[in-house]
């Protein structure tokens, strides 16, 4: 899936999709505190309510509640990996995943650009980059290709 094919997803447990008071939300999920912390502060101001999830189960759990608007979410940590990466993409077929890791490489990038990932980081990240990335994602501009750093 490419990210011009991608619609934003819609939270049902929010007003519809239409009501133009509706704030988005933005699912991150990250096993380290400190880097977690860290994204929430830093993407408050694009204006979305932000969800946390301290690995992929919880993560899991908090999609089978609501689909969000876009996922932010870490690759190595518990209950994560390449398993992890495709119940999301099953879960939420059309949301935005932006897939952060620290033990990337060229194998890792292309299995989880395979898997649906709409953009890809190596850590250490650089919240500019992440930004950017999300604000491309959410406000539906097409590409044929996903967005790699």
């Amino acid at each position: 899936m490419t990210m011009g094919e991608m619609s934003q997803c819609k939270d049902p447990i929010e007003a519809p999709a239409m009501d133009p008071k509706r704030v988005g939300v933005m699912l991150v999920v990250e096993d380290d505190h400190a880097m977690r912390s860290l994204l929430c502060d830093e993407l408050l101001d694009l204006g979305y309510r932000i969800v946390e999830a301290t690995d992929g189960e919880e993560a899991l759990q908090r999609i089978a509640d609501f689909i969000p608007d876009l996922i932010l979410t870490d690759l190595r940590m518990p209950a994560g990996g390449l398993d992890y990466v495709t119940r999301l993409r099953t879960l939420a077929p059309a949301c935005p995943i932006i897939l952060m890791t620290a033990f990337g490489d060229d194998q890792t990038r292309n299995q989880v650009m395979e898997c649906g990932v709409s953009a890809y980081f190596d850590k250490p990240v650089r919240i500019a980059e992440v930004k950017t990335a999300i604000r491309f994602l959410l406000n539906g501009h097409e590409s044929d290709t996903p967005l790699e750093n």
